[in-house]
């Protein structure tokens, strides 16, 4: 399935949460969405758990 599909079957999610639920379900979707989506990428290996707690600068702590 190309990323455009993928796209569009989210955005009528969104669509239908933000229509049916109102602007709290649209975001609870929105945030689950992302969250999946970050694990799901986790899960496949394009990240490790250090990635998310490492410094942007590439320096480290030395104390």
């Amino acid at each position: 399935m190309g990323m455009a599909v993928i796209g569009m079957i989210v955005g009528m999610a969104l669509g239908f949460a933000g229509y049916f639920g109102g602007f709290g379900a649209f975001l609870l979707v929105a945030v689950l969405g992302a969250v999946g989506f970050g694990v799901g990428r986790f899960l496949e290996g394009d990240y490790e758990l250090g990635d998310f707690f490492r410094r942007r600068d590439g320096r480290r702590d030395r104390r």
